[in-house]
């Protein structure tokens, strides 16, 4: 008996020890993951901080590192496509942009009126299920009494009498 439960707990502790240590196990924690280092700066479209701390675009390309240096010169000889080009490097979403609503709002009352909805299906199905089985139980009872109380039973405030079998 007590060797049969070592062996038990044995296999046990060896069973838990090889799942535990498995090579799955240690193949789920080393994939890679990207973690935003919060010690940095980021960028972040906020209505009450419009001038972020970095801009859009960190790596430029080399169209936009032309831009960038035009950029250093006269403003009146940038065109307005430019000026928006180089707006866009530093902001995704203007302060318009960012103040606009969205339609999210309609999705979430959208969501509500159908939980309401099938909850009033629900609550209207119960309803009618809770009459048919009060029913169901009001007749089973009527058999029972008129069984048991000589042949009188009270339906309704009302005493009925049965007609008694003639054996």
């Amino acid at each position: 008996m007590l060797a049969s439960r070592a062996l038990v707990r044995g296999l046990q502790s060896g069973f838990w020890r090889r799942v535990s240590t498995s090579s799955a196990a240690w193949a789920a924690h080393t994939h890679d993951v990207d973690v935003a280092d919060c010690s940095v700066p980021q960028y972040n479209n906020r209505l009450d901080t419009p001038l972020p701390d970095v801009p859009f675009v960190r790596n430029l390309s080399a169209e936009q590192k032309k831009l960038k240096e035009k950029e250093k010169g006269s403003w009146t000889q940038l065109t307005k496509e430019e000026k928006l080009a180089l707006y866009r490097l530093t902001h995704e979403l203007s302060y318009a942009e960012m103040r606009q609503g969205s339609k999210e709002w309609m999705t979430v009352l959208g969501g509500v009126f159908i939980f309401l909805g099938f909850t009033g299906l629900l609550v209207w199905w119960q309803r009618i299920k809770l009459i048919k089985f009060q029913e169901e139980c009001q007749n089973k009872m009527l058999r029972i009494n008129s069984l048991h109380f000589e042949n009188k039973v009270v339906f309704r405030e009302k005493v009925v009498t049965f007609r008694e079998k003639k054996v």
